[in-house]
């Protein structure tokens, strides 16, 4: 099979793929089908890796695309398109459909490429089905991710307990900062940001320990399942907070967005943490 995931060859084996997909699948629920799209998309990325991707930088060295991420990408797409023809579609690799029904799925088909294209397991496919627009939805139903290399999946939101490969997760018990984990991503460059830098800063030395592993969906499933303590990151895309957010919530947890120095915060927890760690950044302010 080719590298290329705009040659012909490969995207006819990924629509033959959605099109077996869609007739096992055309009588699903909502949360069963989000939760075969995560698996199905994954394992497609993961059997292209195996196979050796071709890597390109988007802004920075870090900041890569590769065509397992674009293939998956056309899978998941082709299929709602077809079992959920009136819904939306918002992708991170540049899928943008208008929604008629009110619902959009948002979609990251490899979260933590960076890391996938490194040959590292700590990768998923994710995605969330919400109401209204994906910056600021009026409604957020589920999230789903899937982590292939160790068969893990995780699916809740607010009003669906959070579960991990099928197994309700115990409810997050409040603790504040200084005794868990931060889990957070923050790129190099930003650490000479002040309006960026101060606020992180100020979070990240509350905390017992610092984790930035550099997937955040992994991240967020991993604090709704209680192995990380608490997460938060600046300018997060719908596609890397969203699915992670509404785990956190399934789980009796928060997640907020809060505003400092003109920057949007993400911030994700047991709800006390969260509200000790919306005091700290508005703390960190720039006067």
């Amino acid at each position: 099979m080719t590298n290329d995931a705009t040659h012909p060859d490969l995207e006819t084996f990924v629509a033959a793929l959605a099109k077996t997909f869609v007739i096992s699948h055309q009588d699903d629920t909502d949360a069963h089908l989000a939760q075969a799209l995560v698996f199905n998309a994954a394992r497609l990325a993961w059997r292209l890796r195996e196979q050796g991707v071709a890597v390109e930088h988007k802004t920075s060295i870090s900041d890569v695309v590769t065509n397992a991420d674009r293939a998956a990408e056309q899978f998941v797409t082709s299929v709602l398109e077809q079992l959920r023809p009136n819904d939306g579609i918002l992708g991170e690799e540049g899928t943008a459909k208008a929604s008629t029904s009110g619902r959009t799925w948002v979609i990251d088909p490899v979260d933590g490429t960076y890391n996938f294209a490194a040959a590292s397991d700590y990768w998923c496919s994710a995605l969330a089905l919400i109401d209204g627009e994906p910056t600021h939805p009026t409604a957020l139903h589920f999230g789903a991710v899937h982590r292939p290399d160790l068969g893990y999946t995780w699916f809740g939101g607010p009003d669906i307990p959070t579960t991990f490969n099928g197994k309700e997760v115990a409810s997050l018990s409040e603790q504040p900062c200084a005794d868990i984990s931060f889990a957070t991503y923050i790129h190099p460059t930003a650490l000479s940001q002040p309006e960026i830098a101060q606020p992180w800063q100020a979070l990240a030395e509350s905390f017992a320990a610092l984790r930035m592993l550099g997937a955040g969906s992994v991240d967020l499933a991993q604090v709704a399942q209680g192995n990380l303590g608490a997460w938060a990151q600046h300018s997060v895309p719908a596609w890397d907070w969203l699915p992670g957010a509404a785990l956190i919530q399934g789980a009796g947890g928060a997640a907020e967005q809060v505003e400092v120095n003109g920057i949007e915060w993400s911030l994700a927890g047991n709800k006390q943490v969260v509200a000790e760690m919306l005091r700290i950044i508005e703390q960190a302010k720039q006067q």
